[in-house]
């Protein structure tokens, strides 16, 4: 086995576990990146929704109230302000969903689907949980949700929710008076659910993995190209060149010409040694045949 394959073997041996190595990492970071990326959306979508809710609390719903003994207006209500707009922003990003997904919902549409109610659950289980993250498969590829409890906070909420004779009858009207009933006081109901695709975030990810990728082994290959080239100029050429030296003299051709010993590098001074053992061989040679 050559000089030249055993070192060629040596590097590309390690390249390969350098490129492994770096190829597990790169993307690690990547894939927690884009997940990073995608919960700092669903957030900052929760926080949009937040401030819906707060801003009908306390703007919209004081100049709605005189009207709600003739007529029951939806928009009063906090969870419905923030579904609508949100709904709204879901038509252009379709992609990007809000949901309040409630156990016992007045309007249908929040009815919790089962993986939501196994949120709403576990808030109730674990009272101290402010937030749930996770991740599901969705028609359009992985997904992942921030999940808030909705907790029934204050009694403001009771008289619509605690029993039907309660209720405001524009409400029982809308909505009639099987479901939204029965809640309590400082229990978790529902949960606010957002859901952001990964997909967009994952699909950045790779393409950046396989930039990252193929440059890396564009410079091994440079470097694999450099560093055969300067082996070859600086040490198998001249090695080969005594080797072949070496063999004339042996058989007693001393009209080889000496090698240049300029340089300190370890190639020089084995020259300038092969120089010294060539004359030395030669004036016993000499002195041998006189």
């Amino acid at each position: 086995m050559g000089l030249r394959l055993k070192f060629n073997l040596v590097l590309l041996a390690v390249f390969l576990a350098g490129f492994g190595v770096a190829g597990y990492i790169s993307h690690d970071l990547l894939y927690r990146h884009a997940r990073e990326q995608v919960l700092g959306e669903a957030r900052l979508v929760m926080e949009a929704a937040l401030a819906i809710r707060g801003y009908t609390v306390g703007q919209v719903k004081p100049h709605l109230n005189p009207l709600m003994d003739k007529q029951f207006l939806p928009q009063t209500v906090p969870a419905y302000a923030a579904t609508e707009t949100l709904n709204e922003l879901h038509k252009k990003y379709p992609n990007y969903a809000y949901k309040e997904a409630t156990l016992n919902p007045t309007n249908p549409r929040d009815r919790a689907a089962d993986w939501e109610a196994d949120l709403v659950n576990t808030f109730r289980n674990t009272p101290d949980s402010k937030e749930i993250t996770g991740q599901r498969d969705t028609p359009t590829g992985p997904a992942l949700y921030v999940a808030h409890p909705i907790r029934i906070e204050t009694a403001a909420c009771l008289p619509c929710h605690s029993s039907p004779e309660a209720a405001p009858p524009s409400m029982i009207k809308v909505y009639g008076s099987a479901n939204g009933f029965g809640w309590k006081l400082n229990e978790v109901v529902g949960a606010q659910v957002v859901s952001v695709p990964m997909s967009v975030p994952l699909d950045n990810a790779a393409h950046a993995f396989r930039t990252f990728m193929t440059s890396l082994a564009a410079v091994f290959v440079a470097v694999f190209a450099v560093l055969n080239l300067m082996l070859s100029w600086l040490i198998i050429r001249p090695v080969s060149r005594m080797s072949e030296a070496a063999d004339k003299i042996s058989t007693g051709d001393f009209n080889q010409p000496e090698f240049p010993e300029g340089g300190k590098d370890e190639v020089s001074v084995l020259a300038s040694s092969f120089n010294r053992m060539r004359r030395s061989l030669e004036k016993a040679m000499q002195m041998i045949d006189a």
